[in-house]
């Protein structure tokens, strides 16, 4: 998967702007709030989801505009195939709507992913092992995102369920019965499905990363587990699913939260060569096992039959945290197994040691030049 173009109207802090790459690896440099990551935001929301910010869609568009911004890009997706034209984006009539294009016509942001999928790193994930498990739970719904595109569309209707039985169990003395055990068959539909999304993602993944030496980058052991940080046993079925929930509407209406089920499933992750879990990992320790995770997972979105094509990636500031070996070791890596790789960084030299082919911007200020 290539973006062999990228234009942006009116967001963050450009103004517009025009892009073109090929494939290999993209450097972008320049200084500290220069709007370097704004790049890589705009083609994560590409895909589906809420991009790597994860932030309001109002935010996302540039002050002194009319209040609209528009993200738009060519993909190639396959050799034989003409490039496809994506665009998301928001009116200034509508700004808490967002809109989404494929070759011209409205598409829903779920389709995205039929054509694209991206995956990302940024400082912001550097402590992704020690925050709460449901920055966790959206960091592996991410990847599993990536491999199956329906997943999304699981996701959002599981939760849609959740907030129906939550509102219905807020007034049980005056709740269906019905009604309620519609919304349960629901929520065990769709979450035996992202259950399974999930497991399928992590034993290739896994399977992948056991293959992988723990040097240059850290080695992460994969486990999902349940809220009380046991490993998981076997997959949720439909039926357990929703036996689970049917006997703890009492408990539910209690707490005021569905509190089991896959909403509330954890990723836990330990060093393999030291076997310290990775919350207990130094913070260099923590960065390797994510830069290790994250170009895995591409070599998974690669062989998965349904792709046959690596993801694009977007490296936010990471070169600069790896010293010169690792950074070259890193850069080897992504140029020997193809694909499409954005990296920033604050200074041109840092991507000196790059093999090509490299396409080299400078990012000045919300302008954008060759480099």
């Amino acid at each position: 998967m290539t973006l062999i173009r990228l234009s942006l109207t009116d967001f963050r802090n450009h103004a517009g702007a025009d892009l073109a790459a090929g494939p290999g690896l993209v450097a972008l440099h320049g200084d500290n709030g220069a709007g370097k990551t704004n790049i890589l935001e705009a083609i994560s929301l590409l895909a589906p989801g809420r991009g790597l910010r994860r932030a309001p869609l109002a935010e996302m568009v540039r002050d002194g505009a009319s209040g609209g911004f528009a993200v738009f890009a060519e993909v190639l997706a396959g050799d034989d195939l003409p490039p496809v034209a994506l665009g998301t984006g928001i009116e200034p009539a509508h700004p808490g709507r967002r809109l989404v294009r494929i070759n011209g016509g409205a598409a829903a942001a779920t389709a995205l992913g039929d054509w694209l999928a991206v995956l990302w790193l940024t400082p912001a994930m550097d402590r992704l092992f020690v925050e709460t498990a449901g920055n966790r739970r959206r960091f592996l719904d991410r990847l599993v995102l990536a491999l199956d595109p329906r997943h999304a569309q699981h996701g959002n209707r599981y939760e849609a369920a959740l907030r129906a039985r939550g509102k219905l169990l807020a007034d049980a003395a005056s709740a269906d019965p019905q009604w309620l055990a519609s919304l349960e068959a629901q929520l065990a539909e769709h979450g035996a499905a992202i259950d399974a999304a999930r497991q399928h993602t992590l034993a290739a993944l896994s399977a992948e990363l056991a293959q992988q030496p723990d040097a240059p980058f850290a080695r992460p052991l994969l486990t999902l587990v349940d809220s009380e940080g046991e490993a998981r046993a076997e997959p949720w079925t439909a039926e357990a699913l929703r036996a689970l929930f049917a006997g703890r509407r009492r408990i539910d209406a209690a707490a005021g939260r569905a509190t089991a089920g896959p909403h509330r499933d954890d990723l836990s992750a330990v060093h393999a060569a030291s076997g310290r879990a990775a919350a207990r990992c130094s913070t260099g320790e923590q960065k390797a096992m994510l830069l290790s995770l994250i170009l895995a997972h591409g070599d998974c979105v690669a062989r998965a039959r349904a792709r046959g094509r690596r993801p694009v990636l977007l490296l936010d500031e990471v070169a600069a945290h790896l010293d010169p070996s690792r950074r070259a070791a890193l850069y080897e890596r992504l140029a020997g197994q193809g694909g499409q790789a954005w990296l920033t960084g604050t200074e041109a030299a840092l991507f000196d040691a790059m093999p090509g082919p490299v396409t080299r911007f400078h990012i000045a200020g919300g302008r954008i030049s060759a480099a």
